[in-house]
């Protein structure tokens, strides 16, 4: 546990600016290991997890004027956290948020893996491929082509694909480079100072009114633990959007949700109304979108004096790949991280790693970044702006010595039933 412990340590201080004192507060409990890897993943895990705890803890206290309340994480339960997705039952079945064409293919020259899980990145890969809609077909068309070929044609078409690269080669990349050179968490003080939270809360975040733009994974694990800890959390979506059943029951928990149309100017000004109410906004658009629909963050923040912004992305806000589109598998696989694992393993595929780690890791390190932004503005009023990226996190797990143990056994949702409850839904009967 030293080497969690130092982990999170680094993680508070360096990354979060956080007192080093308030560690004290932090016990760590359970094995060093829960999670089958080289990479340290429980470590990485629990260390994010425990500092947006340590940050709920210091919020709490700073508003209520006393000490610091106790902070306990179990690897374990850290473990199940990261695994959130695959545990989830609905009305006792496990469900995947996978397309059937989903998935790593073999190329001429190695691997390439292409991310279909919605319609329109399924449609571009397929045009991209120019195959039929079957796994056979894409296995085909995929096997005579270079990966790098592969990944350029459905990102060309505004697809979703990643070539596997090890980590020496993405090291050397442009967009390698431009994730080195970013914070693990940046923060910055932005906008004008605005009001204040004060008195005593019922809970680290009573009275903290967040929009959540985000989508998948990443951003909407950053907002469900702000809503675990008693933010007011508002979902927005654009009409007749569709998510994956199985993303949509595990990260909306705690949420209400609405549906905007950005693309109208009745929608952007309803959009401005609920900011001049907010504390928070996070988003996960690439650069300029946000800007194109006339949306910026200067305007969001001028709507709002004190507004605080979290931004999430892929691959980060500068470099070649700014715009590309991505996910934490893609991360994996473009990043070194699944030819490491696939060398380590002695496997013949890609091994990626054992959770969406990325993912999960990304999104409790932004709700850490966003409520130590909270605190910081309640003491000068100032809002913030806080920028994870997934490719940064996978940096930070990569730049870390190999102290997982790939031998241990990954819990199962069995296994974590007694950290689960379930609750009725429009889904039906949720387990999570």
């Amino acid at each position: 546990m030293d080497f969690i412990r130092s982990l999170l340590a680094e993680t508070w201080t360096a990354s979060l600016a956080g007192d080093a004192a308030l560690l004290d507060a932090v016990a760590l409990t359970g094995s060093a290991a829960v999670l089958p890897s080289t990479f340290a993943v429980t470590a990485v895990a629990t260390a994010a997890i425990a500092a947006a705890t340590l940050a709920a803890a210091e919020h709490l206290a700073t508003r209520a004027g006393v000490d610091i309340p106790g902070v306990m994480v179990d690897t374990v339960h850290a473990a199940a956290s990261v695994l959130s997705e695959r545990a989830l039952r609905i009305d006792g079945r496990q469900d995947t948020a996978l397309d059937p064409l989903a998935g790593d293919y073999r190329t001429v020259d190695g691997w390439v893996r292409l991310h279909t899980n919605y319609p329109w990145h399924r449609s571009a890969a397929l045009q991209a491929l120019g195959c039929a809609a079957t796994r056979e077909a894409v296995t085909t068309a995929i096997a005579a082509a270079r990966a790098e070929e592969v990944e350029s044609a459905v990102v060309g078409r505004n697809g979703c694909a990643a070539a596997m690269r090890d980590a020496a080669t993405w090291f050397a990349h442009g967009q390698g480079r431009a994730v080195a050179a970013l914070p693990l968490v940046g923060t910055e003080v932005f906008g004008s100072a605005g009001p204040r939270h004060d008195g005593a809360p019922a809970s680290p975040m009573t009275g903290v009114r967040v929009l959540d733009l985000t989508r998948v994974i990443a951003g909407p694990v950053a907002s469900k633990v702000m809503a675990a800890y008693g933010a007011e959390v508002l979902r927005i979506d654009p009409p007749g959007f569709d998510d994956v059943p199985v993303l949509v029951a595990d990260t909306t928990v705690g949420k209400r949700a609405a549906a905007l149309d950005l693309s109208t100017t009745a929608g952007r000004d309803a959009l401005l109304r609920l900011v001049a109410d907010a504390d928070v906004v996070v988003h996960g658009y690439r650069p300029g979108a946000l800007s194109t629909l006339g949306l910026s963050d200067e305007i969001l923040a001028g709507a709002r004096p004190g507004l605080v912004i979290g931004r999430i992305s892929a691959w980060g806000r500068s470099g070649p790949w700014q715009q590309r589109r991505g996910f934490d598998s893609l991360v994996q696989m473009a990043g070194g991280i699944a030819e490491e694992g696939m060398r380590s393993a002695g496997a013949r595929r890609p091994t990626p790693l054992p959770c969406q780690l990325l993912d999960h890791a990304s999104g409790w390190l932004l709700a850490a970044g966003l409520t130590r932004a909270l605190t910081a503005r309640n003491g000068d009023g100032h809002g913030r702006r806080v920028t994870v990226t997934l490719a940064r996190t996978a940096r930070w797990l990569q730049d870390l010595p190999r102290v997982g143990d790939p031998a241990v056994t990954a819990p199962t949702a069995d296994d974590q039933e007694a950290l689960t409850e379930e609750h009725p839904s429009a889904l039906g009967v949720v387990r999570l």
